[in-house]
């Protein structure tokens, strides 16, 4: 079944079910047994599954669409502005947890400046359009909040934090995602610590430098995939992981987005080039030009492309796509 706006729900389905994993197959059949089992045990005395009489005006048959749509970052036909001038136009994406979704496109095509938006930065006004994160509208929250939700972004150009240690920053990060009057047990925390640096090749004296000051640009990427793996976020943006990487860089920082991957971590993943995605093979591949989505596919869309180009995915569009 699918809802008015054109995407199918996904329900997680009961531990032991085996889901067809080819494209096009519908979810929406699998209903998870645990709403049903509730939704059972709250009629039987006298209410619905979300605590209503049975005369609510809200019908209990539209928790599973309500439960299908929370977990995704949602972006619906989203305008946006700087300085007066319009560079993301009608652009609409899902990326649901779980799952990584490759943004592709040519310099000047606005996958940044999303990136920005979904970030919070209050140079880029938003005029049109809406974006969700599990059902909140992510537009109302400022950037701190957003990261408290769970959104985290890699920056293409990480700024230099001079006088502030990588250990001192990451715990002040982390302290302030925790509970008021909740501190962070400093034993706990260096032993994650230590952990993800050993995934990501880093050295434990990477601890006492100064936040990216000095480092080089495959110091500054497996940076910024430490704090996406200390952070644990629902959401990360990466914005041109591979910029400025060489090949052994690049597998080493692919290594750690890899290593993170899991049903609980939704992936936006912007790029220019293919090469990046032999070694994180995204979902989803959609392509951008002039500040919308002209195409969409698996990962072969992004082999294609490399093939023919982005004047290929411009004349593919439905409608014409402004040069």
């Amino acid at each position: 079944m699918a809802t008015p706006l054109g995407f199918e729900p996904r329900i997680t389905p009961p531990k032991g079910a085996v889901l067809p994993l080819h494209h096009g197959v519908s979810r929406f059949r699998i209903l998870d047994w645990r709403f049903w089992i509730k939704s059972q045990s709250a009629k039987s005395e006298g209410r619905n599954f979300l605590g209503q009489n049975d005369d609510s005006p809200i019908p209990e048959t539209s928790l599973y669409f309500w439960f299908a749509f929370m977990k995704e970052l949602s972006v619906e036909n989203v305008h946006e502005t700087i300085a007066d001038k319009e560079i993301v136009r009608g652009l609409s994406l899902r990326v649901p947890r779980g799952e990584v979704h490759a943004l592709m496109g040519p310099n000047g095509s606005g996958k940044s400046t999303l990136a920005k938006v979904l970030a919070g930065h209050p140079d880029y006004q938003v005029t049109k359009g809406k974006v969700m994160m599990d059902g909140e509208n992510l537009l109302e929250l400022e950037p701190d909040e957003r990261a408290r939700r769970g959104l985290v972004m890699a920056f293409q150009y990480p700024s230099e934090v001079p006088g502030v240690t990588i250990a001192n920053f990451l715990r002040a990060a982390i302290q302030s995602r925790l509970p008021e009057g909740e501190e962070l047990e400093a034993t706990d925390y260096y032993a994650k610590l230590y952990e993800k640096m050993e995934l990501l090749g880093m050295d434990r004296s990477f601890t006492s430098r100064a936040v990216n000051e000095g480092f080089s640009g495959g110091e500054k990427k497996r940076t910024e995939i430490l704090q996406l793996a200390m952070l644990e976020p629902k959401y990360a943006v990466l914005d041109e992981t591979d910029s400025g990487l060489d090949i052994d860089a690049l597998k080493t920082v692919a290594h750690g987005v890899n290593s993170l991957r899991g049903p609980d971590l939704g992936v936006l993943l912007i790029t220019h080039y293919q090469r990046l995605l032999n070694y994180i093979i995204p979902d989803h591949v959609h392509v951008m030009v002039a500040g919308r989505i002209v195409r969409s596919g698996r990962k072969e869309l992004a082999l294609e492309l490399e093939e023919r180009g982005y004047d290929w995915a411009r004349e593919g569009a439905a409608e014409p796509v402004l040069r």
